[in-house]
């Protein structure tokens, strides 16, 4: 456990952030992994049954992530409060709410998959491996929900190691086990699967006997858990909307999917590589809009709302400089990068047309990403979801089907869509920043933020 009320913010937002960034480095290597074995070991059509997948995995995740964002930002209220008892009834809420809702979601996966990939219109030729692949995924969702819940504690209570650790872990067996069943066993793409979906299940039974050696306090204990209804409520207050939010993303990535899906397998395949690598490139901004949410929660449960402003501006000037760092690195290095997954030159050509057009507005991103983490840390979790709604539903996916249809653009239309919602989504959520609303969003109220300041 580490307190994020003390001490330097630059300093204590870096030190809380990075273990989560190399973690979500290990885990985005071992998924971009997977699309490096498939892409050179089985071929064009199965990379591209693997990228197509993906927004339907994140689609049925997406509540969960809400959830489990609900719990963290409760758990880091309450412990910045010092009130123990209510981190307890936070943490059996969250572990309850994560079992029941991921044997829902692996159960209606595994059901729907062929439903959804008809409406994603997903091509004859990839339609058989992706379908194979995702009810593979599906089957394994529950140790997946089971992780983030772990995970999703352990930073409310300022333990970014540990995720990190287990992640380490969970990317080292994927990807020998990614080895081991496609090259070796020749399965394919149901050999991807089989590896996540192990990998992320050892990575839940070591969260598991890791809180139950090391954290008494958050450690799982069957027969003690309780369900507290006050805790629930104010989770659903603060996870529900991110949940929207996270299934709004995800249904926005389906709709670009679908008309990615319309211009052929070579296009599915470049968007899927270049997607791995746009995930890498947006991870400081993700895990500085994390630590961000934990910092504010702890910072906002003491009542040190000054504190929360100067660790936003600090986190905006990291991720700027960063931002612009990758953005250059993706554009002048893309077309290279796109050669780790295919020898393909059509594939490579798009993948890197993409990567050119979304590196040069990261910047964008980040501050969209860094603003919303404030929010959410704060509880106020209604804003950032009404932000997705305008960046995606607003901008972004009538742009990508102009640009690409009537104006004749293509696939770099769809690309162009990109940047231009990120463009609404900065802009709206640092006006509302600025207007200072969030600061009586507080589910504990302590010090002079209790006075109503």
């Amino acid at each position: 456990m580490k307190d994020l009320t003390q001490g330097g913010e630059t300093r204590t937002i870096i030190a809380f952030a990075l273990p989560m960034l190399i973690g979500n480095v290990f885990q985005q290597f071992y998924n971009m992994v997977d699309s490096i074995v498939v892409g050179n070991f089985v071929g064009t059509t199965a990379l591209a049954a693997v990228g197509t997948s993906f927004p339907v995995i994140f689609l049925m995740i997406s509540l969960v992530m809400g959830l489990t964002m609900g719990t963290m930002v409760l758990v880091s209220q309450y412990f910045g409060a010092k009130d123990r008892a209510k981190v307890r009834a936070a943490v059996d809420t969250g572990y309850i709410i994560m079992f029941w809702s991921g044997l829902a979601m692996s159960i209606i996966g595994v059901l729907s998959t062929n439903a959804i990939l008809t409406v994603l219109k997903v091509p004859a030729d990839v339609f058989d491996e992706a379908a194979a692949y995702l009810r593979i995924i599906f089957g394994g969702m529950l140790a997946t929900f089971g992780y983030n819940g772990i995970s999703a504690v352990l930073r409310g209570l300022g333990d970014s190691k540990t995720p990190l650790y287990l992640l380490v872990g969970a990317s080292l067996l994927n990807i020998a086990l990614d080895l081991l069943f496609v090259v070796a066993f020749g399965w394919g793409v149901a050999g991807v699967a089989w590896a996540t979906i192990i990998s992320q299940g050892a990575s839940f039974l070591g969260g598991l006997a890791y809180v139950a050696k090391r954290n008494p306090l958050v450690s799982l204990n069957l027969r003690g858990l309780r369900f507290d209804r006050d805790v629930f409520k104010h989770s659903m207050r603060i996870g529900l909307p991110t949940g929207i939010q996270q299934t709004m993303v995800a249904l926005g990535m389906m709709a670009l999917t679908r008309l990615v899906n319309g211009q052929g397998t070579a296009t599915i395949a470049a968007f899927a590589a270049a997607s791995r690598l746009d995930t890498f490139a947006s991870m400081p901004a993700m895990n500085l809009s994390q630590a961000v949410s934990t910092f504010t929660g702890q910072n906002m449960g003491a009542g040190k709302t000054d504190r929360v402003k100067r660790g936003h501006l600090s986190a905006i000037l990291v991720g700027a400089a960063i931002s612009v760092a990758v953005g250059v690195a993706v554009i002048l290095f893309g077309r290279g990068l796109m050669g780790m997954f295919t020898r393909d030159a059509e594939v490579m050509a798009i993948g890197a047309r993409y990567l050119a057009i979304v590196g040069a507005t990261y910047l964008l991103f980040s501050t969209m990403f860094i603003n919303n983490g404030v929010m959410r840390g704060a509880g106020d979790a209604f804003i950032p979801m009404i932000n997705t709604v305008l960046a995606l539903w607003v901008v972004r996916i009538p742009c990508a089907v102009l640009f690409s249809g009537p104006l004749g653009m293509g696939s770099d239309g769809i690309w162009w869509s990109v940047p231009a919602g990120w463009l609404m989504g900065a802009a709206f959520s640092t006006w509302y920043y600025l207007g200072g609303r969030w600061k009586r969003k507080a589910v504990v109220r302590t010090g002079p933020e209790a006075a109503g300041r």
